[in-house]
């Protein structure tokens, strides 16, 4: 187990492998523990460093978290990395995570190779965000195995870490809050938009909003699985894996 210090709290990370930096940035109410499942298909080729964002698995807890969580999270990746002192990295971001990824990059371009950005609505939360979210969380806590994946994930308090995320999320969607602390177009790190056409927590128009986010950058890719759930980086994993090895060697020289 490893440790790093941020705003005065201690925040969880776990490496595996040699290679390449590669720091896994996992989504709202997940924890370092979803990534670890994937190791075997890329600790072979990389240094894989896997967090869990302040609040959450094994990292210390906060009395809320922030409408800017995406921001904040952004943040301790460059704390983690700066930590770490192992050059430039490369980011993974999926849901949630993918909003810390570019934020993290925007933020620090010095720090980070290339991004990939999985499963993410891009620059707004789409128009049933609150109304879905609400009801996607009442019926997660409902079900027996929704409740086993958080308490795996954050452990016994898990339904606390749950509420707390729920309450940022919807404020951040009142508020209307922007979700890249930077213009997007100022973005100079290369990047993968990644995800799945099968995905039903993401946005329906997900191709359209990717293609729209493309057209304003100078270094962008997209793919779009034809099958596979929440988030393609899982339901996808083999495939995502060859993707986002190939985009990474294409870089990094």
């Amino acid at each position: 187990m490893a440790y790093f210090n941020y705003q005065d709290k201690s925040v969880f990370y776990e490496e595996y492998g040699q290679g390449e930096p590669l720091i896994f940035l996992h989504g709202n109410t997940a924890s370092s523990k979803m990534s670890e499942l994937l190791m075997p298909l890329y600790e072979e080729n990389f240094r894989c460093i896997l967090i869990d964002f302040l609040g959450n698995g094994q990292s210390d807890r906060v009395e809320s978290f922030t409408p800017d969580m995406w921001h904040d999270e952004a943040l301790q990746t460059v704390a983690l990395t700066e930590h770490l002192q192992c050059g430039k990295a490369s980011l993974i971001g999926t849901s949630g995570g993918a909003w810390a990824a570019v934020n993290a990059a925007l933020e620090r371009p010095d720090l980070f190779h290339v991004v990939i950005a999985d499963s993410f609505d891009g620059r707004t939360l789409n128009e049933d965000f609150s109304a879905n979210l609400l009801f996607e969380r009442k019926m997660a806590k409902e079900d027996i195995q929704s409740r086993e994946f958080y308490e795996w994930c954050q452990g016994a308090d898990w339904e606390k870490v749950v509420d707390l995320d729920t309450e940022a999320l919807l404020k951040c969607a009142e508020e209307k809050r922007p979700l890249f602390h930077k213009p997007l177009k100022e973005l100079k790190t290369p990047i993968l938009f990644m995800g799945s056409r099968e995905d039903e927590s993401c946005r329906n128009n997900i191709e359209e909003e990717y293609r729209e986010m493309a057209s304003m950058l100078s270094e962008s890719s997209i793919y779009l699985f034809p099958k596979g759930g929440h988030p393609s980086l899982f339901s996808n994993a083999e495939e995502a894996a060859t993707l986002i090895k190939n985009f990474i060697s294409q870089h990094i020289s």
